[in-house]
């Protein structure tokens, strides 16, 4: 590992609490676009390439702990310590939809179709939101057994994936029996739970422990032991050659997929790392930390293929025009000075 090369990430401040989850959009039309959700109730919209902020989410009383976007980037979803699940239009930063329950969301996650939006979190409960028909009452899944921190969906919408913050394992459920049908064992309690791009594997970060699964067939492909205890791991989505881990130690681990050998390894952060994602074509990956920080780290060029690797340099080339375009479009999205501290009621705030 050559020691001597330090990556210099973009760094993007507005948070003023720390940082508990990232998601990217897959790459639409306009760009791709990149959302954070913090413990400041504040969750944020940025250029998913540049880092640049574009809005803020107004309306949450409580830290948020999880956060998505919509296959197209239209809509955005959080869940919140303050009993509520919110679904925003992405363009305009309105409040379309607040799903109350009855206690603490730690996770949320939009339908590949869009038309669903699947929640969890500490009542034990996972529900199946209609957006078709949102004021109809959710679909209830057979109870979780434990307090719910991670939810997915796969095989095209058929099955959801949850982890419990309380008990080890990944649990998938079957959606149109609501039944649990396999159960991925883990030592300690699964924190990520990631499906790849391809929908081949299911990666997990449990301890001090990385896994991948066959999403199929849910056999453990690899298991790798961590330098440190990893709150949250991300497969590079192109060609899956390689992984980040982020964890305690402050720093990002890169590394090769198929040996576990440490390719690379970056320090930043000021305070554990919470969260990482790689962007959709692999180019650069996010991490959010306590620090209350989002940075975005490049990964050099993809060198599989240069045929490639000039037409993800031109897509990026195409982004950086559309991207402002979308930004400019939109008015009336809280342009506040978003480095500012915002005082915000936080008896509602809740710690795991």
């Amino acid at each position: 590992m050559d020691k001597k090369k330090v990556a210099v990430p973009l760094v993007c401040h507005g948070h003023s609490r720390p940082v508990v989850d990232l998601f990217y959009s897959p790459v639409t039309p306009d760009g791709f676009f990149l959302i954070s959700a913090s413990k400041d109730s504040s969750p944020m919209l940025r250029n998913g390439e540049t880092g640049d902020w574009i809005g803020t989410f107004e309306g949450h009383k409580g830290a948020v702990w999880s956060c998505c976007l919509d296959t197209y980037a239209l809509r955005a979803a959080t869940a919140s310590a303050d009993f509520s699940t919110k679904v925003w239009d992405a363009l305009t930063g309105d409040e379309l939809h607040s799903f109350e329950h009855k206690h603490i969301v730690r996770a949320c996650a939009f339908s590949e179709d869009t038309h669903l939006l699947l929640t969890g979190g500490v009542e034990k409960i996972l529900r199946i939101y209609d957006m078709n028909r949102p004021d109809a009452p959710p679909r209830e899944v057979d109870k979780s057994p434990g307090s719910v921190r991670t939810v997915a969906w796969l095989h095209s919408d058929q099955t959801i994936l949850s982890s419990c913050t309380d008990m080890g394992g990944v649990r998938l459920w079957d959606v149109r029996s609501g039944k649990i049908v396999q159960t991925l064992e883990t030592k300690s309690s699964v924190t990520s739970a990631e499906v790849s791009q391809d929908g081949r594997y299911i990666t997990t970060a449990d301890g001090s422990t990385v896994k991948f699964w066959d999403a199929n067939y849910y056999g453990l492909v690899k298991s790798y032991d961590m330098p440190c205890t990893v709150e949250s791991v991300s497969l590079e989505p192109k060609y899956g050659n390689k992984f980040v881990a982020g964890g305690e130690d402050m720093w990002l681990h890169v590394f090769d997929f198929h040996t576990g050998n440490e390719i690379a390894c970056n320090k930043g952060h000021h305070g554990p790392v919470h969260c990482v994602r790689f962007s959709p074509g692999g180019e650069s990956y996010a991490s959010g930390s306590e620090d209350g920080t989002i940075r975005i780290w490049q990964t050099g060029p993809l060198t599989l293929d240069d045929s490639e690797t000039v037409s993800a340099n031109g897509s990026v080339d195409k982004v950086k025009v559309t991207a402002d375009e979308v930004s400019r479009k939109i008015e009336g999205f809280h342009i506040a000075d978003d480095g500012k501290t915002k005082e915000k009621d936080e008896a509602v705030e809740e710690t795991s």
